[in-house]
């Protein structure tokens, strides 16, 4: 399970509604599954189809979660037409086995849908569960 506080969850779709025709792309820091901040990435592909951040930003916001004590909590993205399911280019882009992947879709913006997901090795190794307090 991943926790959510309700205020990250808020940043979270209404950057992928600033992001809006293109993917929006993040990443979530916490501990012990509870998301404890959020980190807002550049999506390099400029794309409505598919993301891909930054690598030097990425990294920079990478020793910043380390420094603060804390982990990899999720990778975010969007998908703004189809359902919050990894797409075969999540697939393929998926390295982080341990690391959730959270899909927003705006298929309908006034009620996103968010799903998560473990991913290894091009295959959903399953499901995980979201509770946003």
């Amino acid at each position: 399970m991943i926790i959510i506080p309700s205020p990250i969850y808020k940043k979270m779709i209404q950057h992928c509604l600033r992001e809006k025709p293109n993917e929006a792309c993040g990443l979530l820091a916490g501990k012990n599954q509870q998301v404890k901040d959020i980190y807002s990435m550049t999506n390099i592909e400029r794309s409505p189809e598919t993301y891909f951040m930054d690598p030097r930003e990425q990294l920079k916001v990478k020793k910043e979660i380390r420094k603060k004590g804390l982990k990899l909590a999720g990778i975010y993205h969007s998908h703004l037409n189809s359902p919050p399911y990894p797409s075969e280019k999540d697939l393929e882009l998926a390295f982080y086995p341990d690391t959730p992947y959270l899909i927003i879709s705006l298929r309908n913006e006034k009620n996103p849908e968010l799903k998560a997901y473990l991913i290894e090795d091009t295959t959903i190794k399953k499901e995980v569960a979201i509770k946003v307090v």
